[in-house]
Formats: C-alpha cells, structure tokens, sequence
C-alpha cells in the first residue's frame, strides 16, 4: 500500500514506514503532522480524485534540519562582475505511521 501526498507544491510516493525530507513544516520534533493524499493504491486498486481526498496521511516529525551547502556563483565575462552566494535549504523530516481511506 502506497500514498502520493503533496506538500510545498511537490509530490511525495510514501508507504508506511518511510521517512521522506519534506519542505519544512511548522511543527515540534516529535509532533504528528497529517498529510492529505493525492492518490492511494491498495491491494483492491488505484483511488484517486474525490474518494482519495477523503484519506489521510498521519506522519511524526523526525528532525528540522538543512541540506548541504550549494554555492551559487553568479559571472559575467569581460566585466570584473563576480558574485559568490551559498544556501542551505531548510528541510523537516517525518515519518509516515499510518495511510487512512
């Protein structure tokens, strides 16, 4: 049984038991968070639409962290124009207990 949950205008493929980095959540380590599900697939078949809305996805905050640094260099030739930047995105991760229909 898996889920397709959307969070922060993105599309999560989760199963009971998984932990996935999701845009950051205001919510405590250890807080449970629930998800709205997208489509849901069982043993009796796909739902999505209207009967998949009705489902929920119940997670627990794992950790409120940050990804690794990336540099963003911005350059122009010829025009001395230089401009180093890093950025480290924040990130919450959960654990999903439990996908409800």
């Amino acid at each position: 049984m898996y889920a397709i949950i959307e969070n922060g205008g993105k599309q999560y493929k989760v199963s009971e038991g998984d932990v996935v980095k999701v845009e950051k959540l205001r919510a405590e380590v250890g807080a449970t968070v629930e998800f709205n599900a997208v489509l849901v697939a069982n043993e009796n078949g796909i739902t999505v639409g209207e009967a998949a809305s009705s489902a929920k996805v119940t997670a627990t905050v794992q950790a409120q962290e940050k990804y690794r640094k990336i540099i963003v260099f911005k350059y122009k030739s010829k025009k001395n124009e230089r401009k180093k930047q890093g950025h480290r995105q924040p990130f919450t991760a959960v654990k999903i207990e439990k996908i409800n229909l």
